[in-house]
């Protein structure tokens, strides 16, 4: 929608701002201890906590390479994606715009697929977070070059939507010429997305370009303000259009991407966060970005939990349960916004 917001609307905030990030806080809080807590071993939170500390002894191993790189990427992914799905909202000026919708996160998939198809992941660790970022940054430029080419906010999330389709089906033709049992079992596991069985190694990949990534977005997010306004209205206010993009679909690419090589395809995280917590912080994307990254943490950690409290066997996946809980979201909020137009 190319709705333009009032500038009293962008200024309006509501006052329980505060209380919202303070109780998003405890809950991711609780959330992460829940995460590190929840296994199948037997083992009593002290012990865990104190394998956590000394790194001693089997409570120490489950502690620090199992528990605690689940939980922490939790946090990194949904943060991520909450993040990326309220700067593309602000870019695009459409609630619907997101990760999953405009094909960045089907695109780092595939970029992550490629990489296990070909075996470079087996070469070298950081070639299959370099797919994925890739993957990422290509879906992202292209949409970028639409919008500078005038294509509307509606044509943007279209052309984002044939851009998924068309990376989720080279996802499964490399599916389906694979040759590797190992290698397809690990493209289904980034199709679907999870948090399961993921190591220090993979949160030392994804955290810094992550925060790279945050800290992109960010320094962007003044710049989104003013887009909210119209690009004519930037322009005149004295802001670089350009670089407001640039740094947007850059920073995008880099989270997003970062977040698809950990976990996988994790969909909808970005749409539903932001939307449910717009109406707690306005409509200003800089005061918008870092709650939905938070709130984008609690959102998956909670998932997680959910995954393995209803499948302890590892059969039912992130992805799958992010995606039933928004698609609905997703078809409910085009009624409503075709019932407002």
């Amino acid at each position: 929608m190319d709705a333009t917001v009032s500038i009293q609307e962008l200024r309006t905030a509501p006052d329980h701002a505060r209380a919202t990030t303070l109780a998003l806080g405890v809950l991711l809080a609780v959330f992460v201890v829940a995460s590190f807590l929840l296994g199948p071993s037997n083992l009593s939170p002290g012990e865990l906590f104190s394998g956590l500390l000394s790194g001693h002894g089997p409570a120490g191993v489950i502690a620090r390479e199992i528990r605690l790189p689940r939980a922490a990427l939790g946090i990194v992914v949904g943060a991520a994606l909450g993040a990326s799905g309220a700067a593309l909202q602000g870019l695009f000026r459409n609630p619907l715009a997101e990760p999953g919708v405009t094909g960045v996160t089907s695109s780092a998939g595939l970029g992550a697929v490629l990489a296990l198809y070909f075996g470079l992941a087996a070469s070298s660790a950081f070639l299959l977070p370099g797919f994925a970022v890739a993957g990422a940054l290509m879906s992202a430029g292209i949409l970028y070059l639409l919008s500078r080419c005038g294509a509307g906010a509606m044509a943007l999330v279209l052309s984002g939507v044939a851009i998924a389709s068309f990376a989720t089906a080279l996802t499964a033709l490399a599916l389906s010429l694979a040759q590797n049992p190992y290698a397809m079992s690990e493209m289904v596991l980034w199709m679907l997305g999870s948090l399961k069985d993921r190591t220090l190694s993979d949160l030392a990949f994804c955290a810094p370009l992550t925060i790279a990534g945050l800290l992109l977005l960010v320094s962007a997010s003044r710049g989104l303000d003013a887009l909210t306004l119209g690009e004519e209205a930037a322009q005149s206010l004295g802001v670089d259009v350009a670089s407001v993009r640039g740094r947007v679909v850059v920073g995008v690419a880099l989270a997003t991407g970062a977040a698809t090589a950990a976990a996988g395809a994790v969909s909808f995280v970005g749409l539903v966060v932001p939307h449910v917590l717009r109406r707690f912080y306005g409509y200003e994307p800089s005061r918008l970005i870092l709650p939905s990254a938070l709130g984008g943490a609690v959102l998956v950690t909670a998932a997680d939990i959910a995954v393995r409290l209803i499948a302890p066997d590892g059969q039912l996946l992130l992805g799958v349960v992010t995606a039933m809980l928004g698609a609905p979201f997703f078809l409910w909020l085009i009624l409503r916004l075709r019932s407002e137009s």
